[in-house]
C-alpha cells in the first residue's frame, strides 16, 4: 500500500489561526482554570478576525497575542460574547459540551506512535524549519516496505538548491534513502510572499495534520480554541491515552479507539477499542468530561503548544 502523508509549518496561514486561538486559551486558563472557550480565528490581508463564545474572569489581551505570534503588526477584529446558557447548562452538571466521535490512534512504527509517513513529513518539515521559520509544507509518501518514493517540500524565502541540501542531511540522520526522480523542491518555483500576504488562513483546516495523517479516520472536530469541556478536544486526547496504554499492554501493531458523546450527558455512548482488528470494551477509565479533565489535568495552559506540530506524538500528557 502506497501512503502520503504532508505537514506544514507553525507559520503556515492556517497554523497562525490554530496559534492564536489557542494562545487567547492559554491566557485565559492562566488567571481562570474554569475557562469556557470556542474561538475561530480566519486571517489574511492584513486583517485578523477573532470570533466566538469565552467565559472567563480573566482579562486577555488578543492584539498582544496576535502580534507575538505574527511577527508583525495587523489589523484586529474581535468579536467575542459569552458561552450561550443552553450549552453552558449541560456542561455544569458535568456533561459534554456537545456531541461527537473522537478517534484516537497508536502503532508501533516509530517512537512517536503515529503512521510512518505523517512522522516523516513533520520530522523533515521541523527540520526545514529549523533553519528557515517561514511558511511551509513538506509531503512524503511512501511503499508498501516504508520506502520514501516521494518528497516535497515548499518553502517560503528558502531556495531549491538550499532545500534540497536540507532534505539530504534529514535524510542521512535518519537513514533514508531519497529517491533519484522523486524529489520535489519549491515546484512552482522559489517564492517570498507567504503567510497571510499570500493566503487567508481559518482554524481547524488542518485536522489530518493536526491528528494523525489521511490513513487514519478522524471524527471530525477540530481542537484549536477549545477549553476541555468539549469532547472534541478532550476525548479525543483521552482516546488517544487509551490507545498507548492498549498497545503497551498488547504488544499490539496498531490500536484504534473510538469514543462518542452526547451534548450534556456525562458518560460516552460508545467507548470501544480495536486492537489489531479485535473490538472490546473499553474498561476502567472514567470518560466523564470532568474526569478526563481532572486526569489529563486540561484546566491548565498546555495549548497553545499542541497548535504548532500536531496533537500526537510530542510526548503530551495524554501520550505517556
Amino acid at each position: 500500500m502506497i501512503r502520503t502523508a504532508e505537514c506544514v509549518s507553525p507559520m503556515h496561514p492556517d497554523k497562525i489561526c490554530d496559534r492564536i486561538a489557542d494562545a487567547i486559551l492559554d491566557a485565559a486558563l492562566k488567571e481562570d482554570p474554569h475557562t469556557r472557550s470556542a474561538i475561530e480565528v480566519m486571517g489574511g490581508h492584513g486583517i485578523i478576525t477573532i470570533t466566538g463564545e469565552m467565559s472567563t474572569q480573566a482579562y486577555v489581551n488578543v492584539r498582544d497575542i496576535v502580534n507575538r505570534i505574527i511577527r508583525q503588526k495587523i489589523g484586529v477584529q474581535a468579536n467575542i460574547v459569552r458561552q450561550s446558557p443552553e450549552i453552558s447548562r449541560g456542561v455544569e452538571v458535568g456533561g459534554a459540551g456537545d456531541q461527537g466521535i473522537m478517534v484516537g490512534y497508536a502503532c508501533n512504527e516509530n517512537e512517536a506512535l503515529i503512521p510512518q509517513e505523517l512522522y516523516l513529513a513533520r520530522s523533515l518539515c521541523r527540520h526545514i524549519y529549523n533553519e528557515y521559520p517561514y511558511d511551509g509544507k513538506t509531503q512524503i509518501t511512501l511503499d508498501d516496505e516504508r520506502r520514501l518514493t516521494a518528497v516535497v517540500a515548499s518553502f517560503q524565502n528558502t531556495e531549491q538548491e538550499t532545500l534540497f541540501d536540507l532534505t539530504k542531511e534529514w535524510a542521512v540522520d535518519n537513514k533514508l534513502r531519497l529517491p533519484e526522480n522523486a524529489l520535489f523542491f519549491n515546484p512552482a518555483g522559489d517564492w517570498e510572499i507567504g503567510g497571510f500576504e499570500a493566503d487567508t488562513g481559518v482554524t481547524g483546516r488542518k485536522l489530518i495534520i493536526d491528528n494523525y495523517g489521511p490513513r487514519i479516520p478522524i471524527g471530525g472536530g477540530a481542537y484549536s480554541g477549545k477549553d476541555a469541556t468539549k469532547v472534541d478536544r478532550s476525548a479525543a486526547y483521552m482516546a488517544r491515552k487509551i490507545a498507548v496504554d492498549l498497545l503497551h499492554k498488547n504488544k499490539a501493531n496498531e490500536v484504534l479507539v473510538y469514543l462518542a458523546y452526547a451534548i450534556g450527558v456525562v458518560q460516552p455512548v460508545m467507548a470501544v477499542a480495536s486492537i489489531d482488528g479485535n473490538q472490546e470494551a473499553i474498561e476502567g477509565y472514567d470518560l466523564s468530561p470532568q474526569g478526563i479533565i481532572d486526569f489529563l489535568e486540561l484546566d491548565r495552559p498546555v495549548f497553545e503548544k499542541t497548535a504548532e506540530w500536531g496533537h500526537y506524538g510530542n510526548g503530551n500528557k495524554w501520550e505517556i
